[in-house]
């Protein structure tokens, strides 16, 4: 099969025990742009056979990987990791066509996947277990291994960033992988693994496209963890497949994260925060601030300052991911006017090619709105007033969902109050994106479970073998 781009698009392959081919299946499918509805990308859906193959593939190669010495393996990643960084004009290309990010931000995206493997590349040798005070004449002592195949499904609203985590993690503590990209971004995920596999002995990263049926079945099958970012129906499926199996279920999934602003803080700085949150990428992040509670002393202006926002975001975001997610927005938003809230800016579909929807802000919104209950991924800013610090801690906190939260307050002890009271994995304070290298995401409730990034990724990734050591008795 020819890669690369053909007529326009680009035609994609599978890679299994170290062979790029269609598969067995025979079904492709095509992938449009959502800047102007054109095909970009056409992709072979695995088979059950591909599936299954994959897996015994990555089975085959898991014991001599495992045995690589991890300053060994590091250094395959640091090599990857070189590699995508020159490759990644290219692959922002890819990624824009393919789900509509505008190419400088699809740059930075990228350069975050390459810092986030180059970081695995740097913990994976340091990760080691650690000796008990036992008997004197005995040594005992707690000791990681490797728990075998990682299944990785991966999203299409960051496909490299997240997919440079998870395979950093999983192949630099001496586990194979069969990936599965999102089927909206299968040339993305296509041309990552190209860049990495060539560093990798055959079989240690085998790749498998297609949509819900060929996740399910990968989930299902014999591999050891599964790993997966994305919806959290999507996520609970797997939840049960691995109970029924027996694998170990990672899962970052849906949210509906809050941003509380606090009496005290300016209003136009907190708009041009819950503008960043809501609108980047096009509402299109997992962490993005999806519902807003603004205290009363300071709502109208805050109201204002967001429009204003919403006007600059306009003539630069690029459009959602495709038209049924933007049906699925507009929808919310439509329901929310109807039942009462206030249209400030936006919320109407622009006429034209694409899957563009303005970046949009509605106030006076209640906690039954779907828009305010469920995950809006899009460029949607609902706002509801608050009477105290108090009442929007707790409404903020009254959700299916625990992803993360973003408190702006002028108070140190308001601080302390919401990063100790919110059920979210991460709680923001001051600043709705940001954190330092490392850090590490623990979702609850709906919006998964197991700890994403950071050095608690390694862990989840292997298991600890427990050992007794004593010395033969004397006279054998």
């Amino acid at each position: 099969m020819q890669r690369g781009k053909s007529r326009g698009m680009y035609q994609v392959a599978q890679l299994i025990d170290g062979t790029w081919s269609p598969g067995t299946a025979g079904r492709t499918l095509t992938v449009t742009d959502p800047r102007d509805d054109s095909p970009v990308t056409e992709v072979p859906v695995a088979s059950g056979t591909d599936v299954a193959e994959a897996v015994r593939a990555a089975r085959r190669a898991a014991g001599e990987w495992a045995r690589t010495a991890p300053a060994a393996r590091a250094a395959a990643l640091h090599t990857a990791a070189n590699t995508i960084e020159a490759a990644s004009g290219e692959l922002a290309e890819i990624m824009a066509a393919e789900m509509g990010k505008p190419v400088d931000g699809a740059r930075d995206s990228i350069a975050a996947g390459v810092g986030t493997l180059r970081q695995y590349a740097e913990l994976g040798p340091t990760h080691r277990g650690r000796t008990l005070a036992g008997d004197d004449a005995a040594i005992d002592l707690m000791a990681y291994r490797p728990r075998g195949v990682v299944a990785v499904i991966t999203p299409w609203n960051d496909p490299v960033a997240v997919s440079c985590g998870l395979l950093g993690a999983a192949l630099v503590t001496g586990n194979t992988v069969v990936h599965k990209p999102s089927e909206r971004t299968p040339a993305t995920g296509w041309r990552l693994a190209e860049l990495i596999a060539p560093h990798l002995p055959e079989g240690v990263l085998n790749v498998v496209h297609g949509d819900g049926p060929v996740g399910a079945a990968l989930a299902a099958s014999e591999v050891d963890v599964v790993a997966h970012v994305g919806s959290t129906a999507t996520g609970r499926s797997i939840a049960a497949a691995c109970a029924g199996t027996g694998a170990k279920a990672l899962l970052e999934n849906g949210g509906s994260d809050p941003l509380i602003v606090d009496a005290g803080v300016d209003p136009v700085w907190a708009a041009g925060q819950a503008a960043l949150g809501a609108f980047a990428n096009s509402g299109q992040i997992c962490v993005a601030v999806e519902r807003i509670y603004v205290h009363e002393s300071l709502a109208e202006e805050f109201v204002e300052a967001l429009a204003t926002e919403a006007e600059t975001w306009g003539k630069q975001i690029g459009p959602l991911v495709d038209r049924r997610l933007r049906d699925a927005v507009h929808g919310q938003v439509r329901d929310a006017v109807r039942a009462g809230a206030r249209l400030v800016a936006g919320g109407e579909v622009p006429s034209g090619a694409g899957a563009y929807y303005p970046p949009t802000v509605l106030s006076d919104c209640t906690d039954v709105m779907a828009v305010m209950r469920e995950e809006t991924f899009g460029p949607v800013a609902p706002v509801a007033t608050v009477g105290s610090f108090e009442e929007a801690l707790t409404r903020a906190g009254d959700s299916p969902y625990g992803l993360a939260a973003t408190v702006l307050t002028p108070s140190m002890s308001h601080a302390q109050r919401a990063w100790r009271t919110l059920p979210a994995g991460t709680v923001k304070v001051n600043a709705v994106f940001g954190g330092a290298p490392g850090g590490a995401a623990h979702p609850r409730r709906g919006s998964g479970q197991g700890f994403g990034y950071g050095p608690e990724l390694l862990d989840e990734l292997t298991v600890t073998t427990v050992v007794h050591l004593e010395a033969p008795p004397s006279g054998w």
